[in-house]
């Protein structure tokens, strides 16, 4: 394409320039968010944007392969490796839990933000380009560890500015457990899974019948779980009067603990439970979550417990920057200060000592109020003092 018809504004599908305010804002944001996990005691760490694809791809246990068509790949011409950009942080957070700090005491608390790079967008999230932050808990099986994760997603949401969060528990062994002395084709499993993701009773009452012999009284439990959704405290009660299989009741008993613990740290939590809802975790071990806001397209995150590959207990949570900022409200503008041109250095450091940005003219002015409105300053020093610049016209002594 001519350089002189091309438009060089023009980006990639998925990918979009962030401008000021709102750059300044998802920045606060990450900040905000970051400082609340290292109030519950995880240490950052700063894995690369590019590594070597086996990483990435990982093992089955631990995630691995459901993003590998979502890796971009090239060639280290220095290892004629092939190398992959990430397109998510948890496995390159593993690694570093299992290599570098393979001796340090457990539970290890790590956490993380950056950007991820996908080949794909989706319907809820075209964005191909996206900020990430999370957490990972390893080395800890206990429910406890499950509640910590929960209630540490909700404050730092609310430390960023999202005050009312939803959290949808789900469990996705529980299904698992109950299809596992089941006798039907992987095929059928699979019918069966999407219609119950979709939450597709007709589908799932179709299915159970057509291989009734097969599902026997598993096929009530099926067509019971599918609408078992809603308020926590609404669910575990019809889970509870459900003849499930010992292994399924184990992870209700999770599920009911870990309401009970959360509840007791966040008494005003909006807590959801859909006992069927398997999409997005499927090498998810125990209890998983996904953060939603009402009004706001996309999940805010998603978390749960798996096992690493090394064998260890995990759980953690991933929060996505392009959703947290659909929940917060315009930035504000910010109050910029013009300083004419010679303003003296000293008073210029002591204006920012105190809190103001200022802009410093770099050529002299015809008149410096007109040039501060120009380049979009809120107030104007003039003479020692800082003057306002409404909308009336009339210039105006600012607080100090």
């Amino acid at each position: 394409m001519s350089t002189d018809t091309e438009n060089r504004a023009l980006l990639p599908s998925g990918l979009h320039d962030l401008l000021p305010p709102r750059a300044a804002q998802e920045a606060d944001t990450i900040r905000a968010l970051t400082d609340a996990f290292a109030a519950f005691g995880y240490e950052q760490v700063k894995p690369p944007l590019v590594e070597f694809e086996t990483t990435l791809i990982g093992a089955a246990e631990n995630g691995g392969g459901t993003l590998a068509g979502q890796m971009f790949r090239l060639m280290d011409p220095a290892s004629q490796r092939m190398m992959a950009v990430r397109a998510d942080i948890t496995l390159q957070v593993a690694r570093i839990a299992e290599t570098r700090l393979c001796d340090t005491a457990r539970p290890l608390r790590l956490s993380y933000a950056g950007e991820v790079l996908r080949v794909r967008g989706s319907q809820l999230r075209p964005e191909r380009l996206f900020a990430q932050a999370g957490v990972e808990l390893i080395g800890a099986a206990d429910v406890s560890a499950d509640v910590e994760v929960v209630v540490l997603a909700s404050e730092a949401l609310a430390a960023a500015g999202v005050m009312a969060p939803t959290i949808d528990l789900n469990s996705p062994a529980l299904v698992a457990h109950l299809l596992a002395d089941i006798d039907v084709e992987d095929a059928v499993v699979a019918q069966l899974r999407a219609a119950l993701d979709h939450k597709d009773a007709a589908a799932v009452q179709e299915l159970t019948r057509a291989h009734g012999v097969a599902f026997g009284a598993g096929a009530r439990m099926l067509n019971e779980l599918v609408g078992a959704s809603g308020a926590a405290e609404g669910v575990l009660p019809k889970l509870r009067a459900l003849e499930l299989p010992a292994a399924a009741a184990v992870e209700v008993d999770r599920l009911e603990a870990v309401v009970a613990g959360v509840r007791a740290a966040r008494a005003g939590l909006s807590l959801t439970l859909d006992p069927v809802e398997y999409r997005g975790f499927e090498y998810h071990t125990g209890v998983s979550f996904t953060v939603l806001a009402t009004g706001v397209r996309g999940e805010l995150g998603r978390g749960g417990r798996y096992i690493t590959t090394a064998g260890e207990a995990a759980t953690g949570f991933s929060l996505y920057l392009d959703s947290i900022m659909r929940a917060l409200p315009e930035p504000s503008v910010a109050r910029k200060l013009y300083l004419p041109f010679g303003t003296p250095a000293a008073e210029a450091i002591q204006l920012r000592a105190g809190g103001w940005i200022t802009v410093a003219g770099l050529a002299p002015e015809a008149g410096a109020r007109v040039e501060a409105q120009r380049l979009e300053c809120s107030h104007c020093w003039h003479n020692g003092e800082i003057l306002s610049l409404g909308d009336s016209g009339g210039d105006a002594p600012a607080e100090k």
